[in-house]
């Protein structure tokens, strides 16, 4: 059954581009170019995917983007024509799993396209793909740090962390492989897919947010960086 994709341009003939581009590839595409009844019609249907300009009337993108992932569950890639990196990460720290600068290629975005399907399908609510660092199903702990993948819950000592979809996927990926330093480029692939084009420092934003929400905040030191090769949580601490 083909996806369905809500694309959100308010940039006439670009979205009508980008609409027959996607038809062509087998998607069913709906549009709008107004961010409130974006947002309406996000939350009234059910989507396979979202793409969605940052700079639109009624309401901005990146508001469309809370206010919808407070709802619903489903994968948003940003179409921005924004390129600063600290731009593009506020958008995926918003909850987006992707993003997309203009002008752009549309094989990229349509490759962007498969890579998110592909995530949004492979980790649906309650999958787990933990390794031995699990203590019972969906469960990955470390020390006082509880990440529950199935409610999608983070504790520490009973205090509840608020991660992003992204951090979330991080601090994972790290608990599954304690004790195993990880790259960058590791990270990135693990995160957003192996097909993903984009800076490595991302990563380095989102080691520095989940060092605030954890490190920071309880007075541990969880994640470690190892000079010149990546990332690392360690199951002892010194």
């Amino acid at each position: 059954m083909a996806a369905t994709i809500l694309l959100v341009e308010d940039e006439e003939k670009l979205a009508r581009f980008v609409e027959l581009e996607l038809v062509h590839e087998g998607y069913t595409v709906e549009k709008s170019g107004n961010g409130r009844q974006a947002l309406d019609m996000a939350l009234q249907n059910n989507y396979d995917l979202i793409l969605l300009d940052i700079m639109l009337p009624g309401l901005n993108g990146l508001e469309v983007l809370r206010r919808l992932l407070r709802e619903k569950e489903v994968p948003v890639i940003l179409l921005t024509a924004r390129d600063a990196v600290m731009d593009k990460v506020s958008g995926l720290d918003a909850g987006a799993v992707d993003y997309i600068t203009k002008p752009f290629a549309i094989e990229e975005l349509l490759a962007r396209i498969r890579v998110a399907l592909k995530l949004h399908a492979g980790h649906p609510a309650g999958k787990n793909g933990y390794s031995s660092s699990e203590d019972e199903e969906g469960v990955c702990r470390w020390h006082d740090l509880v990440l529950d993948d199935r409610r999608h819950r983070v504790l520490y000592a009973g205090h509840e962390i608020t991660l992003t979809n992204r951090e979330f996927l991080m601090l994972k990926t790290l608990l599954e492989n304690q004790d195993i330093v990880l790259s960058r480029e590791t990270l990135l692939n693990k995160v957003c897919g192996y097909d993903y084009v984009g800076e490595t420092n991302v990563v380095d934003v989102y080691i520095r947010y989940l060092r605030s929400k954890i490190d920071d905040a309880f007075g541990v030191k969880m994640i470690r960086t190892v000079r010149g090769v990546g990332y690392v949580i360690k199951s002892e601490t010194e």
